[in-house]
């Protein structure tokens, strides 16, 4: 049965669908890059209110700042912005569910002018993101905004026709402030670090940048009435393939141009934060508090960081789906020894959380046959996820003298992953946007150790620094080398 508004009555009853009426919903948020993370995380909660009855007014416009986004509009115009929550679990609770909760889409480049007035109406009171860890343009070495970037130079000499989130969000805010209407909250959904705190530097930083191009006064506004909560965000959500689309439509009858895959497992932690209200999320279990930071170290530490730390590893070995990764026990081993001697130490106590169980239930999400969510996907843009999840793990244990080589470990497998062969021989593409910058550090043995951790804005100034860590390194690459991934997890783990 083909996903649409008018068959929605005949799908099968297994496959819940919106127990609202879509005409009487409204929009209340634009989120900025619609992708599988958003439909499976944020907009799974706001239908899942609005199954509840509440949150009519809160329904989500979607945009897209990138050309490679109009497949995705088209997909979900084609079924009236409706898309199938297909959960893959090794356990029967898994449910099939049709999200209603987004109206349409818009597409900048078709119309940057329109995507403006929409975030300028008075009833859009969130604008949410998810734009990659990249898309905030922040030097992860110097913490500064990079405004020598080819887009963000554009939006500076062409504010009437933005390309970046930045341009679109001064363009309009400016309008929210002329027109006297309270200013959106602005609320990233993004895996990375005090991605609220992140978001409002890079947005004052061109607010700053652009002076009074947006409007004289507009930096000192944005920077005392907009809200910029921090949240942590959790659901894996592998990217949807051909054979997803063909599992729902064989085993559920839907037929899906663009369904969305997850995990059951979903959580969200969300500061309190907003500048002109927001949905009752706390009612389909969003957690509420004051301080996302406990929470956010966990995960970012905890969870991305041993995806990392078992991604390359496993691309190395020829493995090409997490859960193949999780069927080999030295791979188990060795996340299991890095997440309780090497992540846990730095954490602080976190309210509500037994680390044990979380741990043992982040070993269970990774083990999901189910899912197969790809190591490709984990392993893409490592340049800038290195410096978000894995290089603040390094710095605290050289910093205390803890042992440094199963963290070196990543380090290293990184480092030969990027050369393109695995050890069967076959080769494949580096998904980075700085693929062949970081290709160029490695494609000589010779040198390899200081022009790959000198990179400053990947790895700071204290890990080339640090002896000890050099040493790590050199040993677990010349490990990789001689030992292969197996070898080299045998001996690290002291394996007979």
């Amino acid at each position: 049965m083909k996903l649409c508004s008018a068959n929605l009555e005949y799908l099968p009853d297994n496959v819940k669908r919106p127990a609202y009426p879509r005409g009487r919903i409204s929009e209340g948020i634009v989120h900025i890059g619609v992708g599988g993370f958003h439909r499976a995380h944020q907009a799974f909660y706001t239908d899942a209110l609005m199954n509840q009855g509440q949150a009519l007014d809160w329904a989500i416009c979607g945009a897209g700042l990138r050309a490679e986004d109009r497949k995705a509009r088209d997909d979900l115009k084609a079924q009236d912005y409706l898309f199938t929550l297909f959960e893959l679990g090794d356990t029967p609770d898994t449910e099939v569910r049709v999200i209603g909760s987004m109206q349409q889409m818009l597409l900048a480049e078709d119309d940057p002018q329109a995507l403006i007035a929409k975030l300028a109406e008075p009833n859009i009171r969130i604008a949410s993101l998810t734009i990659t860890e990249g898309g905030y343009c922040i030097d992860d070495s110097t913490g500064q905004f990079m405004a020598h970037l080819p887009q963000v130079q554009h939006d500076l000499a062409h504010p009437e026709a933005p390309k970046t989130v930045f341009g679109f969000f001064c363009a309009a805010l400016e309008r929210r402030r002329q027109a006297g209407i309270k200013p959106f909250t602005v609320m990233s959904c993004d895996n990375l670090p005090h991605n609220g705190q992140v978001a409002r530097k890079a947005l004052l930083a061109f607010a700053a940048l652009a002076g009074d191009a947006y409007g004289a006064g507009l930096h000192g506004w944005i920077a005392e009435h907009v809200s910029f909560p921090n949240a942590m965000v959790d659901r894996i959500t592998p990217m949807t393939s051909a054979a997803h689309r063909q599992q729902l439509l064989e085993q559920q009858g839907v037929d899906d141009h663009w369904p969305v895959v997850c995990e059951p497992f979903v959580q969200w932690v969300l500061e309190d934060r907003f500048s002109a209200g927001r949905p009752a999320w706390e009612n389909v279990g969003v957690q509420f508090t004051e301080d996302v930071t406990p929470y956010e170290d966990m995960k970012i530490k905890l969870l991305n960081g041993s995806h990392l730390a078992l991604t390359y590893l496993g691309f190395l070995k020829g493995y090409r789906f997490v859960h193949q990764t999780m069927n080999d026990p030295l791979f188990v081993e060795y996340i299991q020894t890095y997440m309780d001697r090497d992540v846990t130490p730095q954490l602080a106590p976190v309210p509500g959380i037994d680390l044990v169980a979380y741990k043992a239930k982040l070993i269970e999400r990774f083990s999901n046959q189910a899912i197969a969510d790809q190591l490709e996907r984990v392993c893409s843009d490592g340049s800038s996820k290195f410096p978000k999840f894995t290089v603040p793990t390094l710095n605290q244990l050289i910093a205390s003298g803890g042992e440094l080589d199963r963290a070196a470990l990543v380090v290293a497998a990184w480092a030969l992953y990027l050369k393109g062969t695995d050890e069967t021989g076959a080769t494949y593409r580096i998904p980075d946007p700085r693929a062949a910058f970081c290709q160029a550090l490695v494609a000589s043995d010779e040198g390899l150790t200081g022009r790959l951790l000198g990179v400053e804005e990947i790895f700071g100034q204290h890990i080339p620094a640090s002896a000890a860590f050099v040493e790590a390194f050199e040993r677990q690459l010349h490990n990789l080398r001689t030992l292969g991934v197996t070898g080299t997890l045998t001996a690290l783990l002291g394996k007979p």
